[in-house]
């Protein structure tokens, strides 16, 4: 038997090792491997539906332009015409990249050296900036350099671990794994800081529900506390730190009742912090998104330094990254104002070493356009040529309708993609085939510095090269063919090594070059190992020494004050939308939306919000509502809950064109960002909600295309097709004709159709069975819809009940993705006359056993059961 091939994860930052066996009749069968050293073997949903998501539908497999298929030579000619051509008349500012941190660190080095020391622009940005760019600037301003401190060993040696805006259950459920084992096994305290009560509170000891945006000022009161009660290690301090007393005196200004947090929880979070020796802080895009999220990550650095809790065994700021290689990316200087290595643009010896390392015509003097004003810059016409790789920010920028119109305006446009229906590839004037996971050869970095291989393990579909063949081609036609001829990813990162030796000598963090001289056999057989690699230092930590990275050698303690976020509330828009992940999808779903699975828990885009703010606009639990903010307006279903606090409801950002046209939340989030780190405040648009007066209320399926048009749609894949809710503003519709156009079917339905209650139900057979069904309804439709979907491909006979008949159990919407199990399973299996726990549910169903993730949802099912019955 085959060996399977050792790989890395494509999702999330925490860098997960899995070992894929092509199947004999396609596609991978996928599992965790136990050898590395993120994950010793444990998967998420979305890693273990990773072998569903590797189909060829959607997929671009040769160049186009203009719409037509067209060569290779053709379509890349083409592009380095334009590029030159823009370069000629307008200078190379007039250019530009956006890239991804989906990308191999190969594929950055490539695309960053053409642009930077070829091209001679620093306008190359990263979808990162999104992401984790306060967090660089954050630690720039600390440490000197981006420099993850510590490992992810830290959360299982630490005492104390505090998630500041990281659902870490949703968004890195490896760690949360890692973590809930550390506090079960040692009794590690866990205090989660978050405005709403996520599935990760559910190992919380406290949860701190701060008002949205006020992160400082809680971190501010944590410093004062510090000092106050002589927690501060004033020898840490005088030896190896500047800033403390300005630091200090600016927190003091600072009211931490401002969080909204009540006194004595603040108190005991505070005398937590204050008395426990190793404390690791986990922070993410809570943090991060955020016109002032430098300064809050400067504000947790500032209490580590304080207190010299930082680069030793469970201690330390740790930031967990929301891409694969978001790490890898900041490395090769994938960042507008970087350079390779960790280098800096605007320093003439770091620019001058690496123009020289090069033999590169120039090196740009200024950093380039960041992520929000590269695209301003497109609008107004200063870009004449741009070119997206691996990215979609048609979905994911702010101001998503006002991306579009720039990116469509554009005199040309590039797309390098894996499909060629993404809403920004529709705008392009040449569409690329890009190798995608499972496909292509390269390196990523995790949150921890811990470099991995990702390894090819199918066959390239169609025409389809690896982004750093593209690039590298485009800069041989324009001209430069001695600095772009690869042979292949390990001549790329030879280069990529020997060039952190720069760094290295000018005493920088980032020195892989103990990897410089590695072999193709030695690249090809890689292990995972944490960066640094040099004859100076490997792996570890960093700054338990006191040694810093900035020109005194010395951290930096910031003065730093909380700022209210930028977005204003008023009459009009009262409401402060908070966004975030949902557990089972990834970005923009051209992946995770091809997997039946993982589209069961949370079908549809939805708005959480609590109770009072629903009462208020009028919405109630499975209505829609129509959330508009200053830039635009998005449709989601309602889920009314006091999970989230009171003026601040909550909407998940993965729904697109494809997916749920209707629902993108970036057409609602404004493009303010921090003015320090470029990075866009994501997550506090002003808004109003407003309940979707719908006509009617619909569900399809179907083992064909839907195609809806209606007012709100949103589709996902099933085990046999497609399932789409739907819901319009129409009235006196022709039901059957309707139906046969959204389904592509001529054929005369079976149908049940109340006048009186307004109810419809077709079911479509051929040969008889079932291919298509839908429902419709006055209010959002009740049905069995997970069963539903079952009975496609079958007799079906009993269909048009839109619930199962007494002999048969209806599984119940999905809880847990990974194996499967249903809300009605997890019911069935408490005991009538007994208590039940997470664990034993886990037992009898295997709910919960794998990722974690659903622990919080299944203990709220049994909750009520575990109530004692009052006496009468």
């Amino acid at each position: 038997m085959t060996a399977p091939i050792r790989s890395t994860c494509p999702y999330c930052g925490v860098g997960c090792g899995v070992l894929l066996t092509p199947k004999s009749e396609g596609g991978l069968q996928v599992e965790g491997d136990p050898e590395h050293p993120a994950n010793f073997g444990r998967l998420c949903s979305k890693g273990l539906a990773l072998g569903e998501t590797v189909g060829l539908e959607g997929r671009l497999l040769s160049p186009q332009v203009d719409g037509e298929k067209a060569t290779w030579d053709d379509a890349l000619g083409l592009v380095a015409d334009r590029f030159k051509a823009a370069i000629d008349q307008h200078g190379p500012d007039s250019v530009a990249f956006y890239v991804s941190g989906q990308l191999l660190t190969e594929d950055y080095y490539v695309a960053n050296k053409l642009m930077k020391g070829f091209v001679g622009s620093g306008n190359i940005d990263t979808n990162s900036r999104l992401c984790m760019a306060s967090t660089v600037a954050g630690h720039k301003r600390a440490f000197g350099t981006d420099t993850v401190p510590g490992t992810y060993e830290d959360l299982e040696l630490a005492d104390l671990v505090v998630l500041v805006g990281s659902n870490l259950a949703w968004c890195h459920p490896v760690l949360y794994q890692r973590l809930s084992a550390a506090r079960a096994e040692r009794g590690t305290k866990v205090v989660v800081v978050d405005p709403r009560r996520t599935s990760t509170c559910d190992i919380a000891d406290m949860h701190l529900k701060l008002a949205p945006g006020s992160d400082a000022a809680l971190f501010n009161g944590l410093l004062s506390h510090l000092a106050s009660s002589g927690e501060i290690d004033s020898d840490f301090i005088s030896k190896n730190v500047a800033g403390f007393e300005d630091a200090l005196a600016s927190a003091r200004l600072d009211d931490p009742s401002t969080t909204g947090i009540a006194s004595d929880e603040l108190a005991a979070f505070f005398r937590l912090f204050a008395e426990t020796k190793n404390v690791v802080t986990v922070f993410s895009q809570g943090i991060n998104q955020s016109s002032s999220g430098t300064d809050k990550v400067n504000t947790i650095i500032n209490c580590h330094l304080a207190t010299g809790r930082i680069g030793h065994p469970g201690c330390g700021p740790f930031s967990v990254t929301g891409q694969p290689n978001a790490m890898g990316g900041r490395e090769t200087g994938g960042l507008a104002n970087m350079l390779a290595a960790h280098l800096d643009l605007e320093n003439a010896a770091h620019r001058d070493a690496v123009q020289s390392f090069w033999n590169a015509p120039t090196v740009p003097t200024a950093p380039g356009l960041k992520a929000v004003d590269l695209f301003d810059a497109v609008e107004s016409g200063r870009i004449k040529a741009l070119w997206v790789a691996c990215t979609n920010p048609v979905i994911s920028m702010p101001d998503g309708e006002r991306v579009a119109k720039a990116i469509e305006a554009c005199d040309f446009t590039v797309v390098s993609d894996l499909n060629a229906v993404t809403d920004t590839a529709k705008l392009a004037d040449v569409v690329l085939p890009a190798l995608g996971w499972g496909e292509k050869n390269g390196t990523v970095t995790n949150s921890d510095r811990t470099i991995s291989r990702q390894r090819a393990a199918l066959l390239s579909p169609g025409e389809a090269r690896a982004d750093w063949e593209i690039f590298a081609e485009v800069g041989r036609l324009m001209g430069w063919k001695d600095a772009f001829d690869y042979r292949s990813e390990a001549d790329i990162f030879r280069e990529h090594a020997e060039l952190s030796r720069i760094a290295g000598d000018f005493g920088k963090d980032f020195d892989i070059s103990g990897l410089a001289d590695i072999t193709d056999a030695g690249y090809d057989e890689f292990e995972p190992q944490k960066w640094p690699v040099s004859d100076k230092k490997t792996g570890g930590r960093f700054f338990g020494d006191g040694v810093f990275f900035t020109p005194t050698g010395r951290a930096n303690m910031l003065a730093v004050t909380s700022q209210v976020p930028q977005a204003k509330l008023d009459e009009d828009f009262p409401l402060r939308l908070n966004t975030g992940r949902a557990r089972d999808q990834w970005h923009t779903m051209t992946r995770t939306g091809m997997s039946a699975k993982l589209s069961k828990h949370l079908a549809e885009p939805y708005l959480q919000i609590h109770p009072k703010d629903a009462e208020i606009a009028g919405v109630k639990s499975a209505d829609l509502a129509r959330v508009t903010g200053r830039a635009g307006e998005a449709i989601f279903r309602v889920w009314v809950t006091d999970d989230v606090p009171v003026g601040s409801p909550f909407a998940p950002i993965h729904w697109t064109g494809e997916t749920a046209a209707a629902s993108t939340v970036a057409k609602i989030i404004p493009a303010f960002v921090d003015p320090v780190s470029g990075q866009p405040e994501s997550k506090s648009a002003a808004v109003k909600v407003e309940r979707l007066d719908a006509s009617w209320y619909g569900f399809a399926m179907s083992t064909r295309a839907i195609e809806p048009t209606s007012k709100y749609w949103a589709r996902v894949p099933t085990a046999s097709g497609l399932r789409a809710e739907l819901a319009g503003t129409e009235t006196d519709l022709d039901w059957v004709s309707y139906a046969q156009s959204l389904l592509g079917i001529e054929s005369e339905p079976v149908a049940v159709i109340d006048p009186k209650s307004q109810v419809v139900r077709l079911a479509f057979y051929e040969d008889g069975l079932l291919v298509a069904a839908m429902f419709f309804a006055p209010d959002p439709v009740a049905v069995s819809r997970d069963y539903m979907v079952s009975l496609l491909g079958t007799d079906a006979p009993h269909v048009l009940a839109a619930r199962p008949g007494q002999d048969v159990r209806d599984p119940g919407p999905t809880v847990c993705a990974c194996l499967s199990v249903g809300r009605n399973q997890i019911l069935d299996a408490i005991p009538v006359n007994g208590i039940a726990t997470v664990e034993f549910i886990g037992e009898c169903t295997g709910a919960g056993t794998n990722c974690g993730s659903c622990k919080a949802e299944i203990a709220q099912l049994i909750l009520p059961q575990n109530q004692p019955i009052a006496a009468e």
